[in-house]
């Protein structure tokens, strides 16, 4: 009878405590979810003010819960054009290709440093071939429900996207 007394008393306690420890991937589901550009900003290596970059930007990043993740960034106003853009098609007038290098996309991997507070993107396509299959690492934080991304790469590492959820 002690036997099956400490035998439930174990099994209990072991159940309780698979229960209430934390899911590492809960900390992650913060960045889940499709987010919305709400600024991309440059910093001034000279003053250290931020300013919009480029007249303006749009775009999304989607995060799933599978490690997967997509970025569509455009300039302002991209899709208001009359132009008519055929697919796959080698005949695209001069101010049609102009008008497309306004619109950058790739789909990558993502994993998390939770310690440092760094996304890695590991790209599996991207709108210029010669990205593919690079890997970007992101700082991020959070102010409310604002997800601020900051390229760790020296040569972007002036930049700052500021993300809103939905």
């Amino acid at each position: 009878m002690r036997y099956l007394n400490i035998v439930l008393a174990l099994t209990i306690t072991i159940l309780i405590t698979a229960c209430t420890q934390e899911n590492p991937k809960t900390k992650l589901n913060k960045l889940n979810g499709l987010w919305s550009l709400q600024i991309m900003e440059q910093q001034d290596s000279v003053t250290g003010q931020w300013n919009e970059w480029r007249n303006g930007m749009q775009g999304y990043i989607l995060y799933d819960n599978a490690e997967n993740m997509a970025l569509h960034l455009t300039t302002k106003g991209y899709q208001d054009t009359d132009m008519v853009f055929p697919n796959f098609n080698d005949t695209i007038s001069n101010d049609a290709l102009k008008h497309l290098t306004g619109s950058y996309v790739y789909f990558a991997k993502y994993s998390v440093d939770e310690k440092e507070s760094i996304v890695q993107h590991s790209r599996i396509s991207h709108s210029n071939p010669s990205m593919w299959n690079q890997i970007v690492r992101r700082r991020f934080s959070f102010s409310g429900d604002t997800l601020i991304l900051q390229p760790v790469e020296k040569t972007l590492s002036g930049l700052r996207l500021k993300w809103i959820k939905g």
